[in-house]
């Protein structure tokens, strides 16, 4: 049950984090939320094999932190590589008449 509430956690973390930082018009609505939840499931699994107890803080402290940071860094990357490739795209199309057809 722990482990479908801290993978709850990073989705909204994840969501904050689409919502929060710039260029969310260049992926999907559901890709940094996914991310974040996936982040945390598996770092929730990771530090129970570690050892740490289900019950404590630190494991959810963890796991969150590090599903937060996932989801940010995963958005703060998507957005200049995504308009750098259609940038280059577009500028592909254009140089062969096919980007205004």
């Amino acid at each position: 049950m722990e482990l479908l509430f801290v993978t709850l956690g990073g989705a909204i973390l994840g969501l904050g984090a689409r919502y929060a930082l710039p260029r969310r018009h260049t992926y999907g609505v559901v890709l940094v939320p996914a991310i974040g939840a996936a982040v945390a499931a598996v770092a929730w699994v990771a530090l129970t094999w570690l050892g740490l107890a289900w019950d404590g803080g630190w494991i959810w402290a963890i796991s969150l932190v590090v599903a937060g940071l996932a989801a940010a860094g995963t958005a703060l990357l998507i957005g200049p590589r995504r308009e750098r490739d259609d940038a280059d795209t577009f500028a592909r199309l254009a140089k062969f008449g096919l980007a205004h057809r």
